[in-house]
């Protein structure tokens, strides 16, 4: 017996910051998840966190990825 498939993470697509008319908030991002198209959907993510990878021109501790940890909060 097969058991079923069980994800550790979700892939999700940064889609801007948090923002009004005039003004940015940069210490608010908006993140599309994968497979996620409801507020209903979103209660199971609610204080998960995140991690936003990159990769930057320069190697640090010898790697060249860089990771910014967050926490999802509400939906939008």
């Amino acid at each position: 017996m097969q058991p079923a498939c069980l994800f550790l993470y979700s892939k999700g697509r940064f889609l801007g910051f948090k923002r009004g008319q005039r003004t940015q908030y940069e210490h608010t991002a908006l993140i599309q998840l994968e497979n996620v198209n409801s507020k209903e959907e979103t209660s199971f993510y609610e204080g998960k966190r995140v991690a936003y990878l990159y990769r930057a021109p320069t190697a640090k501790k010898g790697t060249h990825i860089r990771c910014i940890w967050g926490r999802i909060t509400r939906p939008h």
